[in-house]
């Protein structure tokens, strides 16, 4: 069925949506609790924490772009993408379960060594299910204004899923004496629902009849690995519109990924309180809830790549703010994270619907439809940003003297980490963020530009 055939209908906005449930979680707790987990409860060294977190993630890098051409390969057979899709909801609770359950007794050596294997193989399912959800939209429906719809209901979502997975579950592991059972109880927890979202997603993905933008993706024999990258690499070299875009993305990725990661080191040493990062949660997510649809009518207005300009110029100021948690950290703080809130609700739904609207436009200008491929470099990148934040904050721990500790060891933090953990969680997200804007400006495609895609016969169909 052609993309445009498809009725965007409650239903369907719905039941997408819902797999942010399983993204917004996954993207959530790990990057708030596992750093944490591994220099506070296991005694690994921050620097070790942070690599051990990264390489997991460098490995869902690797591998996106060939899950992407696989399932645009599985579309052409199959008619869905939705068989990827189901095996990722399947395994990964329990690869996330796995995660925290390290048993004691084991050296911090080893519990990073049990860390390291277990989150890669969650990572893994996770980037099964996720790169071919990131590519439906673009098959989902062909109107410009019906993609931000789309893509803003999944956002409100995935803001409320942030809310829960980030507020509920600290709450979850400090329900328990022993800190060990509370983040095993926690990712159990946490593991099942991530499925259970990502399962409904998957009954959004087309049941048979190959969408029209994947269409010239044959049924060949199987090729090697290196086709997927292929792809992938060529969508990068075509598309200018996709390089600009995926730039601004993935900076972000890496600022917002910095602050996830920061936020627990925050509330223990700046704030001095282990659980006001559930307070800060809520003063982030509540206004992003709140703002998604603003956003969806801003871009209606002057466009989404206006939009999003907006959004992020919002969030890096309200960020850079922050940093006076260095000389006076108190209850302020609360009031610029609401104000990053509101403009991080626009920094995800926009990007998100403004990757369809380029998946379509080269379909259209090159006459194939490569939606896995795009979702796969797309998601890649998003992953390299979350991950590369979590590296960057423990680069910042390491270099500013912070104190590693295990179980119930109490220890004493210098001005000097202190510091650092507050410049992580400010100045330096906001330069992130200043500089996607740059990328940003690169920016080609505009509604017209969309809209005309939509009513003009493909290259493919003209040759």
């Amino acid at each position: 069925m052609a993309a445009s055939e498809r009725t965007l209908s409650r239903g369907v906005v719905t039941r997408y949506a819902i797999g942010s449930i399983g993204t917004g979680g996954f993207a959530t707790l790990p990057g708030l609790v596992l750093v944490y987990y591994l220099t506070d409860t296991l005694g690994v060294t921050a620097l070790v924490a942070g690599l051990v977190v990264t390489a997991a993630k460098v490995w869902d890098v690797v591998i996106d772009p060939w899950i992407g051409e696989r399932s645009d390969r599985a579309l052409a057979r199959t008619g869905t993408r939705r068989t990827w899709m189901i095996v990722g909801a399947l395994a990964l609770p329990v690869g996330f379960a796995a995660t925290f359950a390290v048993p004691a007794g084991l050296d911090p050596g080893a519990s990073g060594i049990w860390v390291f294997l277990a989150f890669l193989t969650t990572a893994t399912a996770f980037s099964i299910f996720q790169v071919p959800y990131v590519a439906l939209p673009a098959e989902i429906t062909a109107d410009y204004d019906a993609r931000t719809r789309l893509l803003t209901w999944r956002v409100v979502v995935l803001t409320l899923a942030i809310l829960l997975f980030g507020a509920g579950g600290p709450e979850v592991r400090a329900a328990f004496d022993d800190e060990r059972t509370g983040y095993l109880v926690m990712a159990l927890v946490a593991g099942l629902v991530i499925g259970a979202g990502m399962f409904v997603a998957a009954t959004t993905a087309a049941k048979a009849g190959a969408p029209e933008l994947s269409a010239s993706t044959d049924a060949a024999p199987r090729r090697d690995i290196r086709a997927g990258y292929a792809e992938g690499f060529a969508a990068l070299r075509r598309s200018a519109a996709f390089r600009a875009l995926l730039a601004a993305f993935v900076l972000q990725g890496l600022a917002t990924g910095l602050m996830l990661a920061g936020a627990q080191f925050v509330a223990t040493w700046v704030l001095r309180d282990e659980r006001a990062v559930t307070l800060l949660f809520v003063a982030l997510i509540g206004p992003a809830v709140l703002f998604a649809p603003v956003w969806q009518a801003v871009a209606a207005r002057v466009g989404k790549e206006r939009g999003f300009a907006l959004a992020s110029t919002l969030f890096g100021l309200a960020a850079l703010s922050l940093v006076g948690m260095i000389w006076g950290p108190g209850a302020w703080v609360y009031v610029p994270v609401a104000l990053a809130g509101a403009g991080y609700a626009g920094m995800q739904s926009l990007p998100m619907a403004m990757l369809p609207d380029v998946i379509s436009h080269d379909a259209s200008t090159h006459g194939i439809g490569r939606a896995g491929s795009f979702g796969g470099v797309w998601t890649a990148g998003e992953t390299a940003g979350m991950a590369l934040g979590a590296t960057v904050l423990t680069i910042v721990l390491a270099m500013t003297g912070y104190a590693e500790s295990t179980g119930s060891q109490t220890v004493t933090q210098s001005p000097a980490a202190i510091a650092g953990i507050a410049i992580s969680f400010s100045v330096i997200p906001a330069l992130l963020v200043a500089a996607s804007l740059v990328a940003l400006r690169r920016y080609p495609l505009r509604r017209g530009d969309i809209e005309a895609d939509a009513v003009a016969p493909t290259a493919e169909t003209v040759a």
